[in-house]
């Protein structure tokens, strides 16, 4: 019985002495600036994409046709918005878009070009676009009836 007593006093000591050390000291003040700008953002409110559309049909289009359509969209939130990316399904489908930020209440285009080369038939792509918006990544997509050379 004096064992357990004598082992318990001697871990609690231990305890005790290592903990001693102020581990906020181990914190960087870089990662101190990241959070505080984070939790910022988050008070504020984030980002929010609202397309005016999603979807665009070509309808009927020559074989080797390039053809665009321009999705607009605007920040609903509250936050910048910035797109990271846009990435058609293939080569074929080429999105353009801003790359600087997209104020609170602004509206800002992506352009996307369809080549029809070596296409017939009915084709369907899409876009995925990368924001830092609530939603995170969106969808577009395009159609068209490829109509083949003769």
């Amino acid at each position: 019985m004096k064992r357990i007593g004598i082992l318990s006093i001697l871990c609690l000591s231990i305890f005790v002495i290592s903990c001693k050390e102020d581990p906020t000291k181990n914190v960087k003040k870089e990662n101190i600036k990241q959070a505080q700008e984070r939790d910022t953002q988050i008070k504020i409110g984030g980002s929010k994409i609202s397309f005016d559309k999603s979807e665009h049909d070509f309808g009927v289009i020559e074989e080797g046709d390039i053809v665009e359509t321009v999705f607009t969209f605007t920040n609903l939130g509250k936050s910048e918005l910035i797109i990271f990316s846009a990435k058609g399904t293939c080569g074929c489908t080429v999105p353009e878009w801003p790359k600087e930020p997209i104020l609170p209440g602004e509206r800002g285009e992506i352009k996307v070009k369809f080549s029809s080369k070596d296409r017939s038939n009915k084709q369907q792509k899409s876009v995925t676009i990368a924001t830092n918006a609530d939603e995170g990544e969106v969808t577009l997509v395009i159609k068209a009836q490829v109509t083949p050379k003769s």
